[in-house]
């Protein structure tokens, strides 16, 4: 039996999702792990807002997967990856929801980022 809550977004806390209007990249030392044109900007509640990547977007051999796990009774389980290239800073840099909950189902198979623990998320006009 699951114990974890699991909360609806609604209008104590409202969750949504839209496609991001242009380009998004990600660079760790100097390198371009992502590029896509099919970004998601996700905006929960007060948060700032999170971009989420499609997976096939990201170079994956530049991640390293983790042990670390966190839940959110919004989304559900999330995963984290590391940032080899980025050193220690980089530990736990990016996370993703790989079975989310209904409400939020499509960030399954992307990826978010921290912008503290990466070089630079760009958000660029179509070019």
């Amino acid at each position: 039996m699951n114990s974890k809550p699991v909360r609806i977004p609604g209008p104590d806390h409202p969750i949504t999702i839209a496609p991001t209007q242009g380009r998004v990249t990600v660079t760790v030392g100097g390198k371009r792990l992502a590029d896509t044109r099919e970004a998601l900007t996700l905006k929960e509640a007060t948060y700032p807002p999170v971009q989420y990547i499609p997976r096939k977007d990201v170079d994956m051999t530049q991640l390293q997967r983790t042990a670390h796990q966190t839940y959110c009774p919004y989304k559900g389980e999330c995963a984290y990856y590391s940032i080899p290239a980025g050193g220690e800073r980089s530990v736990n840099a990016v996370w993703t929801y790989e079975a989310p909950y209904a409400a939020v189902s499509d960030i399954r198979d992307y990826l978010a980022f921290y912008p503290d623990r990466v070089d630079a998320i760009e958000i660029g006009s179509e070019g």
